[in-house]
């Protein structure tokens, strides 16, 4: 089973039944103008809004205006994680560490 992750990191799975807050930006820009479907009703997206491993979640509303969220998938084995608040608090620690260059070297062999 595998299930989605939004970019902000969390992981419940979809409620379609009651739709949670979408849009999380209220300041959208245009990113294209006069954009047609293929003959195949298809849109294809501008390069710079595409990332590699990325899916979408697709609402529309009674307008007719279309919103892709953004997703990605992790693997079951990983969800664990996700839905440990105090691991996931403690490997949160441990990046923001290492991205500050707070590192030491450890010899494997001596544990």
């Amino acid at each position: 089973m595998r299930w989605a992750a939004s970019r902000s990191g969390n992981v419940p799975p979809p409620k379609w039944g009651k739709m949670a807050i979408v849009i999380k930006d209220k300041n959208l820009k245009i990113v294209a103008r006069g954009v047609k479907p293929d003959a195949k009703k298809r849109v294809v997206l501008p390069k710079a809004l595409v990332e590699e491993g990325i899916t979408y979640h697709i609402y529309s509303n009674k307008f007719g205006q279309i919103v892709l969220d953004p997703q990605v998938t992790i693997p079951a084995s990983e969800l664990w994680l996700f839905r440990n608040p105090a691991a996931l608090a403690s490997v949160k620690r441990g990046l923001a560490d290492a991205a500050q260059g707070k590192v030491s070297k450890i010899d494997l062999d001596s544990l």
